[in-house]
């Protein structure tokens, strides 16, 4: 074998294994210090998506040197077809707490099942202290519902629907009690088909 035959072979080889360390360092690792490398999440903004905000508290931890003051969002976000999503931002300033509120709302959206305009039975709605009652409605009757519970069925895109307070006025405790009677809705479909009943025949005349 030639000196440039066993130059070239040479060569490919320690490509090949710096290629095979990076591979391996990149898979969670850095180069330099060993350490995990940190995985970047960029959430894109859906246009289809409408935001509202139901709450910002100013937070005040007691330090040595004095206070230190920071925010907390709760926000609401839906298509106003059926998804709907909330979620809890924390930072030190108002903005960057909408921010984070906003994407993980993006992160936790639920479908509704939407029978006419408002929802398939009945529900009541639990969380904590907050106890929320859901009862369906005719065409024109509206959204009967206020503060944060009122945001969440428009988003959700119900435009008819009756609702009681039962216990509870707390923003937050308002709005997962609600998300929990949103989630438990079953459609008109899921419903008959436990039934082994046609849609006629489980609607009420």
């Amino acid at each position: 074998m030639s000196e440039d035959t066993k130059l070239e072979n040479g060569l490919e080889q320690d490509n090949d294994q710096a290629e095979a360390s990076e591979k391996k360092g990149g898979r969670g690792r850095n180069n330099k210090s060993g350490a995990p490398a940190k995985k970047k999440v960029q959430l894109l903004a859906d246009p289809e998506l409408e935001e509202r905000v139901v709450a910002v508290n100013r937070v005040a931890k007691v330090v040595k040197g004095g206070r230190r003051f920071s925010f907390s969002a709760l926000m609401i976000v839906g298509d106003k077809e059926g998804r709907v999503g909330y979620g809890l931002g924390k930072a030190k300033e108002v903005p960057e707490a909408i921010r984070k509120a906003t994407h993980a709302a993006q992160r936790n959206l639920i479908n509704v099942p939407i029978d006419n305009g408002t929802i398939p039975h009945t529900i009541l709605g639990r969380y904590d202290a907050g106890k929320v009652l859901f009862i369906p409605a005719g065409e024109g009757t509206g959204v009967k519902a206020a503060g944060a519970c009122r945001s969440i069925l428009e988003l959700a895109g119900i435009r008819n629907v009756l609702t009681k307070s039962l216990r509870g006025n707390n923003p937050h405790n308002i709005v997962k009690a609600t998300f929990n009677a949103l989630k438990c809705l079953r459609s008109v479909e899921k419903i008959a088909g436990a039934r082994e009943k046609s849609l006629k025949e489980i609607r009420i005349k």
